[in-house]
């Protein structure tokens, strides 16, 4: 990334974090916490989606948000490499949302790895669990309260555990 790409980059963190304090720190109305989170993502949000206070993300600006999503409180967005939320999503408490990884090698420690996340239409995301970098879950699919989910999760299927696996198809 050249020089000026890392200027804005840090300019649109820095005004995210200046949204997010307000955001999470003041009293707000339904329709202003819409408003500060379209400034945040740099998108309009759908009226018929609710966020729970308090509400994270380290860039804000590549956060995808659907129809009739739910996001819970004190849910994390991971967002510099991606994050789209589909329509008729459900996100627990505390879930972990992370498109950004750091290279393994000691001496590349510093170098981002960005793969997007991708949450398919009517899945259910549970409290605390966790979506790991370049993870889809599929439409319809489940991931239990406390997954870590490591890969991607087919259509109509639950997950669970740590590194989350496939439990239970959903007729």
């Amino acid at each position: 990334m050249n020089a000026e790409n890392q200027e804005i980059m840090h300019q649109i963190i820095s005004q995210n974090q200046r949204l997010l304090q307000n955001l999470n720190t003041q009293r707000h109305c339904t329709c202003e916490v819409r408003q500060l989170i379209s400034e945040i993502t740099g998108e309009k949000i759908a009226e018929n989606t609710e966020i729970r206070l308090p509400f994270y993300s380290d860039y804000g600006r590549n956060i995808k948000l659907g129809e009739r999503v739910f996001i819970n409180a004190n849910v994390m967005m991971v967002d510099l490499g991606g994050i789209t939320i589909e329509d008729d999503v459900l996100i627990g408490p505390g879930a972990y949302l992370i498109s950004v990884n750091h290279q393994l090698a000691p001496h590349q420690r510093k170098e981002l790895d960005l793969k997007p996340v991708l949450i398919k239409k009517n899945a259910w995301i549970g409290a605390k669990a966790t979506i790991l970098p370049g993870v889809t879950v599929g439409e319809n699919a489940v991931v239990a309260a406390g997954a870590v989910v490591t890969k991607d999760v087919p259509a109509n299927t639950v997950v669970a555990g740590m590194p989350a696996k496939i439990i239970k198809k959903i007729d």
